[in-house]
């Protein structure tokens, strides 16, 4: 299988949009995100899945087709720090696939001169637990009660990852896209 990290095109809309559909979880992973069309789907991809000076996100691409993502927000240059988050559609779970993608956002991220990479997942998903570990996050403590879903409120673990902590073993995914301080808020360089 062949692996890699890059910009989403607009042409990833009929994976996104099946991802969607056929991952329910991904509904609330997407912020509520409206995906129930390929239109709909590739309106997200222009509009929220890009390279900005706060935000970036990759497509996880498996055998060409786009299966998840990897992004950054609220990168934050002063602090030299930013929020992390990954999803894969459900097919593509369990294969170390997400590990290896954070794990190679996370260095490119070092490379463009940022510090500390921060996520959170819910208590109830130790597989985002474990990607997080695997990719070299340490836990770092639990925020009570801080996301709402419907009536239900659950507990959130956070991890970071810094510059300087040791490098996770394992091999990090194929990034075709980095983007550099020159080119930071333009399209990517491939």
């Amino acid at each position: 299988m062949r692996l890699e990290l890059r910009p989403w095109r607009e042409d990833d809309a009929a994976a996104l949009h099946e991802a969607y559909r056929r991952s329910p979880d991904l509904h609330v992973q997407l912020g509520g995100a409206d995906l129930a069309t390929v239109d709909l789907a590739r309106g997200h991809i222009g509009e929220h899945l890009l390279f900005t000076e706060s935000s970036r996100h990759w497509a996880v691409v498996a055998d060409g087709s786009a299966v998840g993502n990897v992004g950054l927000a609220a990168i934050e240059r002063r602090h030299g720090t930013a929020w992390v988050h990954y999803w894969l559609a459900a097919e593509a779970r369990g294969h170390g696939h997400a590990s290896r993608a954070l794990a190679a956002v996370a260095d490119d991220a070092f490379k463009d001169g940022l510090f500390r990479l921060e996520l959170g997942h819910r208590v109830n998903n130790p597989a985002s637990c474990a990607v997080a570990l695997r990719a070299g996050f340490l836990r770092e403590g639990l925020e009570r009660q801080k996301l709402r879903y419907g009536a239900a409120r659950f507990d959130v673990e956070t991890h970071a990852r810094l510059r300087t902590d040791p490098h996770p073993d394992l091999r990090p995914m194929r990034l075709l896209t980095r983007v550099t301080p020159a080119a930071r808020g333009n399209t990517p360089r491939t």
